[in-house]
């Protein structure tokens, strides 16, 4: 059944296919260019030198110079090891970013150990990785990069190599330091907290353009889709008249003992339900069903209603009804999109199947769910991460491959969510089957008006 991208079988919806490219979207926000990093450190670098030389050679004041120089160095070596191991318009992902975050959290930390704790001006620099990772990565790593923070400040606040101030020197009193330490917990979680949020609110709206964007591309293939069978409703009426007319004095004409008189019935059988189709086809959306008796209708008999035109003699098509517990069976509108949509899948189930496709209605107090099976193939990898997606067919023939892409937008439309799997046996494909399931308070239709 599932050769093709006609085929139900698959793991992926049309809406877990846009899930996958929110996924996608929200993977990548979260990631950074390594250049970005490389060239921010290679200027943090220059910063620190520049401020241990001046204090060093230009001020006369004396430092664990080699120490520091040593936790300049190694940070200059991180960068160059950055810069080697994968190109420099690449990507880094969440885990790592942090951890050279971290790494710069730390370095930091060694210089202002070695220079005065948080009595050194340059204490204010912790802000800057918790900034950047509010920024760019998610809540958790920015709450263990805040973390780390506030505890190499805290150990600043009281473990520190002094600043060699000048004669008689300066000892800075214990409310001061107290309120640096205070000042870095107050800006490290005010830039967690404000920049988090605005950052989140970016994201947010990133993630709601692309959902849009893909919302709207799919329904432009869809109305692509209908423009093609308009033209080829209008297209395909003269010649299926000619055809129609052919069959008609072939079966008049032809003895009934004809060996071919078999293939001219199934051929007038054929030919009266394309004209059908295109009749369909034809009609105006807003006159469609406007004079229907039986607009509404239990959901088994609508789905069996679906069903009943791909009923055959070589494949068995089985209709099985289940109440999931004592709530009644609901009352559906028998609209276009629901029988469209599960006639295709019903229609490729029926394809595919070897000797039995089973159509499994159910339901609860919150949701009704139609199954549909059958004992085919599976759908082949290398149309598996695509299904859903218009014109994806490796059957060839003229196949279209818009089987399953219009069944999902009709079915979509009806508020259905959809998913697609193989059935497994122990660890073989034995099959192929869509699960189909709407929420009873938006798909239902009333009793009393069904």
């Amino acid at each position: 059944m599932a050769q093709s991208e006609e085929s139900i079988g698959g793991v992926t919806s049309a809406p877990e296919t846009r899930q996958s490219a929110l996924a996608g979207q929200q993977a990548r926000t979260r990631q950074v260019r390594l250049r970005t990093i490389v060239w921010i450190r290679w200027i943090a670098i220059v910063g620190q030198l520049a401020a241990l030389l001046i204090v060093q050679f230009g001020l006369g004041w004396s430092l664990p110079i080699d120490a520091a120089l040593a936790a300049v160095v190694a940070s200059v070596l991180v960068n160059v090891v950055m810069m080697f191991r994968r190109p420099s318009r690449g990507r880094v992902g969440e885990l790592e970013a942090a951890a050279y975050l971290a790494f710069d959290i730390l370095q930091l930390g060694v210089l202002l150990y070695l220079t005065g704790g948080l009595g050194n001006p340059f204490a204010l620099l912790f802000l800057g990785p918790v900034t950047v990772s509010a920024t760019i990565l998610s809540r958790s790593a920015t709450a263990v990069l805040s973390t780390l923070v506030l505890v190499t400040a805290t150990f600043l606040a009281f473990k520190h190599f002094p600043l060699p101030w000048e004669e008689p020197g300066l000892r800075l009193p214990v409310l001061y330091i107290s309120g640096l330490w205070i000042a870095v917990v107050v800006g490290t979680l005010f830039m967690t907290a404000y920049i988090g949020s605005v950052a989140g609110e970016g994201r947010r709206m990133s993630d709601a353009l692309t959902a849009t964007q893909l919302a709207l591309a799919r329904e432009q293939q869809l109305s692509a889709v209908g423009g093609l069978a308009a033209a080829a409703a209008h297209e395909l009426g003269s010649p299926l008249a000619t055809i129609a007319v052919t069959v008609k004095e072939l079966s008049r004409e032809m003895p009934a003992d004809n060996p071919f008189m078999g293939d001219v019935a199934i051929l007038q059988i054929e030919s009266d339900r394309c004209r059908d189709i295109l009749a369909e086809i034809g009609r105006a959306p807003e006159l469609a069903d406007s004079d229907d008796p039986f607009a509404t209708g239990l959901l088994s008999d609508v789905v069996a209603a679906a069903a009943t035109r791909y009923r055959s003699e070589e494949l068995a098509l089985d209709v099985v009804v289940a109440a999931l517990d004592d709530s009644e069976e609901p009352v559906v509108p028998r609209s276009p999109e629901f029988l469209h949509g599960l006639g295709n899948v019903i229609q490729n189930a029926v394809q595919f199947g070897q000797t039995v496709v089973s159509v499994e209605v159910s339901w609860d107090e919150s949701e009704a769910r139609v199954e549909v099976r059958d004992d085919g193939r599976g759908f082949p990898p290398g149309v598996l991460d695509r299904v859903g997606e218009p014109y994806i067919s490796n059957r060839g023939g003229g196949h279209l491959g818009l089987g399953i892409f219009i069944a999902q937008t009709l079915l979509e439309r009806t508020g259905a969510k959809i998913r697609f799997s193989n059935v497994r046996d122990a660890g073989r494909v034995t099959g192929a089957e869509v699960v189909i399931v709407w929420q009873r308070d938006t798909f239902e239709v009333p009793r009393e008006k069904g």
